[in-house]
């Protein structure tokens, strides 16, 4: 049998996405290792960012119509026209860009779409930038393009907040190997962080001036516990053609495993992403295609109702967080996630802590850091945070809850409780 170690695009795939272990196999994602702990401790898992409440039942029944219809058999490559033509409907009525159904792409969730795009769009040898915490799909998707990832922290703030270091921005934009693509997740994943119309013409200006990509990640835009509106980067930039919007169906209508997303870009541009992703996937999920753009085309009351639901799970586990003292939990402006410093209380990283939280406590999160690169200000900046989800099911969030003031209630007792094995 050949030698699979000579293949050398995986494996630098999985290094760029941290899954080479030490002795040099590959693991799991971070995502799949903390399900396999929850599982080996039967602890509550507050990590993977999954729904845990049902979509709509008028979803589900539209895509078993559709299934009945008979679309069963091969969507057309860019997507069912009803799924195109419901993107485009909604992202006019819910944020005001200007689209048509002929810009939009239908892709195999957002992880393809953004993939896609990097592969189509990154010269061999060329520079992306993201801001860190980021989506391991980044780096990887970098990696497979050949090219190299500059990261600009989102940093906690004083006031309980996050922003971006606009220095370390103004530095890697301005740099020689100043980016081809710069990636811009908003609503951020973990911190929830929202780019606001001021800071996303910033970033156009800086794409301007080193002919770069803006390429978006929008995949939590509906998902605002605030009174703050999502801001489409694609409205905010002025020279909005250089924008590729990409998001999902999958977190606003509680379906990740449809797997159905969306590219949006001009037409050229579409043209050279869809000439990648029909070699990725050349279609799929066609009947779900026709449930989603049935979703879209109808009643938003589905949309508020989720937001509220998920408010009344983040505050029912943000107050149990904060209820273990020392420990600061961040208050979430949207998405599925608090982050929890825990620095005042340890000085265990975020992995070893978030093992002993598990093992003793019954408490399962990402640790931040596996979100960042290591050694970056990011990582030190993260190094004893834990992100935990709240989108999980009531009876979960509520058991977190419990067992973090479970927590709260043994280091009062023993204020070193966290400080490592006794």
């Amino acid at each position: 049998m050949p030698d699979v170690m000579r293949a050398d695009l995986w494996h630098s795939m999985a290094d760029a996405a941290g899954l080479i272990k030490a002795d040099g196999t590959i693991g799991e994602t971070i995502y799949g290792q903390m399900t396999a702990l929850a599982e080996r401790t039967g602890a509550v898992n507050l990590g993977q960012g999954a729904p845990g409440t049902a979509p709509p039942a008028a979803r589900i029944d539209a895509a078993a119509d559709a299934m009945r219809e008979g679309y069963n058999q091969y969507a057309p490559g860019q997507g069912f026209p009803a799924l195109l033509e419901a993107v485009a409907r909604q992202r006019r009525r819910d944020f005001d860009q200007q689209v048509s159904a002929e810009d939009v792409l239908y892709t195999c969730g957002a992880t393809e779409g953004l993939t896609a795009a990097v592969l189509a769009l990154l010269p061999r040898g060329g520079t992306v930038l993201t801001f860190e915490p980021f989506y391991d799909g980044y780096p990887a998707a970098v990696a497979a393009a050949g090219g190299s990832l500059v990261t600009v922290p989102i940093l906690p703030t004083d006031e309980g907040g996050f922003e971006p270091d606009w220095v370390r921005f103004d530095d890697a934009v301005g740099a020689d190997t100043a980016p081809s693509i710069i990636i811009v997740n908003t609503p951020h994943n973990p911190t929830g962080f929202m780019f606001s119309a001021e800071e996303l013409a910033r970033i156009g200006h800086a794409a301007v001036a080193a002919d770069a990509w803006i390429l978006t990640d929008e995949v939590y835009e509906q998902l605002i516990l605030d009174d703050t509106a999502h801001v489409a980067p694609a409205v905010a930039v002025d020279d909005s053609a250089r924008v590729v919007t990409v998001s999902s169906a999958g977190k606003s209508w509680n379906a990740t495993g449809w797997k159905v997303g969306w590219v949006i870009a001009d037409s050229e541009v579409l043209r050279a992403i869809q000439a990648v992703k029909q070699f990725l996937t050349f279609t799929a999920s066609g009947p779900l295609q026709i449930g989603v753009a049935r979703s879209l085309a109808g009643s938003s009351d589905f949309v508020a109702v989720n937001r509220d639901s998920l408010r009344r799970r983040a505050d029912v586990l943000v107050s149990a967080c904060r209820a273990v003292p020392g420990a600061i939990a961040s208050t979430p402006a949207a998405g599925y996630f608090t982050v929890v410093d825990f620095s005042a209380l340890t000085d265990l990283d975020a992995f070893e802590l978030n093992d002993l939280l598990a093992r003793r406590y019954s408490i399962v999160g990402i640790p931040v850091p596996a979100l960042c690169r290591a050694g970056s200000p990011a990582h030190e900046a993260y190094r004893s945070s834990v992100r935990y989800s709240f989108c999980k099911s009531a009876a979960d969030v509520d058991r977190g809850a419990r067992l973090f003031h479970d927590l709260a209630a043994e280091l009062a007792r023993d204020p070193h409780a966290l400080r490592g094995e006794n």
